[in-house]
């Protein structure tokens, strides 16, 4: 029997082959984002106390609902918003499940997705697996802005979705009061909806603010919010995410999330409705991960790479421009194999392989790595 691929172009993610190519050569690994530290302790061990009380069994279907209420109160307090944690949040095993069963809740064959690249590399499979066809609109170099007139001219009448990711990975941009109200404009008299990967909410710098869409009750009104408890205490592995979408939206959302996962881990949903009461875990996310970022810089003022603005997410984007004429790819193995230092070559997150010098270093990582890392380039 032969099995004729739904996504023939679709290989190992270039996470996998740079961590496992980090390694094989003992590299400093800056390539998948994930912090070297851990996660608070109170955190795991109100995991343990949750196991050892029994509640080891199936959470409801739209998630435990003491986490959902948590995270009701949180989108009240930061955003405005008063959402209903019974008909408006569902938890998911990660956020890649949420934008996967967003995505799926509303694409059609035929339908068109705007994707602003580069793109993070789950956004683009899913609307192809649904039978979608992306768009995609490059932001501009050198601080990967959206141009909005280009969004305006690419709608057409079968855009069924727009994806924006803010704070973006892997670029750092963060969207600001203007682009959210080009965004608006856009979609107000249109049947289109919006998928707003919002994972790194906390993790935002220079005294920014996170414009979420859950502050607009038009752009609400249209639009899956996805988030993740990952980012937030530093637990990757876990695997929790939530989506907060109006209840027509968060109906169909999980009408697909039921037959992907059902339900995700019932003691970890309830150590994190714990620790979520201590509001300055998250609230002191961004001074904890700028501290991370400019040291990270002030490390490398001697190294011919060349940061570009960062603005939020645990990743910083360096142009290598200066140092070599090999392509991103070759010039990330080459990095990985012979200096010792992994990083993310940007190219794979565009649909034409787009090559522009830079490497994304992920700075989610202990003083001493960062330091380890920086002697490395700093030599080369």
């Amino acid at each position: 029997m032969t099995i004729t691929s739904k996504l023939p172009d679709v290989g190992t993610s270039i996470f996998t082959v740079m961590s496992t190519l980090a390694a094989e050569h003992s590299a400093v690994n800056l390539s998948q984002g994930f912090p070297d530290f851990d996660t608070p302790p109170a955190l795991i061990d109100r995991v343990f106390a949750h196991m050892r009380a029994g509640r080891n069994q199936y959470a409801p279907m739209q998630g435990v609902a003491m986490l959902r209420e948590r995270i009701a109160a949180k989108v009240a307090d930061l955003y405005g918003n008063p959402v209903d944690p019974d008909t408006e949040i569902t938890i998911t095993s990660g956020a890649t499940e949420a934008l996967f069963a967003a995505i799926t809740a509303v694409v059609r064959p035929g339908d068109e997705v705007v994707v602003f690249e580069p793109a993070f590399d789950a956004y683009v499979p899913a609307i192809r697996l649904n039978g979608g066809t992306p768009v995609y609109l490059s932001m501009k170099k050198p601080d990967y802005h959206i141009d909005w007139d280009e969004v305006s001219d690419a709608i057409g009448p079968n855009t069924r979705l727009i994806i924006i990711n803010s704070p973006h990975n892997p670029t750092g941009t963060v969207l600001s009061p203007a682009n959210i109200a080009a965004l608006k404009q856009i979609v107000a008299d249109r049947d289109i909806f919006i998928v707003s990967d919002e994972v790194y909410e906390h993790i935002i710098f220079d005294g920014l603010v996170h414009e979420s869409v859950l502050r607009d009750p038009l752009l609400y009104a249209k639009s899956f919010v996805v988030s993740s408890f990952g980012k937030t205490y530093h637990t990757t592995g876990w695997k929790i995410g939530y989506c907060v979408a109006p209840p027509p939206l968060t109906r169909e959302l999980q009408r697909v999330h039921q037959f992907l996962t059902f339900a995700s881990n019932t003691p970890i949903q309830w150590a994190y409705a714990d620790i979520m009461e201590d509001a300055s875990l998250y609230l002191g996310l961004s001074v904890f991960y700028q501290k991370k970022r400019d040291r990270f810089l002030s490390l490398l003022e001697n190294s011919r790479f060349k940061p570009l603005p960062c603005h939020g997410t645990y990743f910083q984007m360096m142009d290598y421009s200066a140092i070599s004429d090999l392509d991103d790819v070759a010039f990330a193995r080459q990095m990985t194999t012979v200096h010792k230092v992994a990083a993310i070559p940007p190219s794979v997150f565009y649909h034409d392989g787009q090559d522009n010098r830079v490497l994304r270093f992920c700075f989610a990582k202990r003083d001493h790595t960062l330091e380890q890392a920086a002697e490395i380039l700093c030599r080369i």
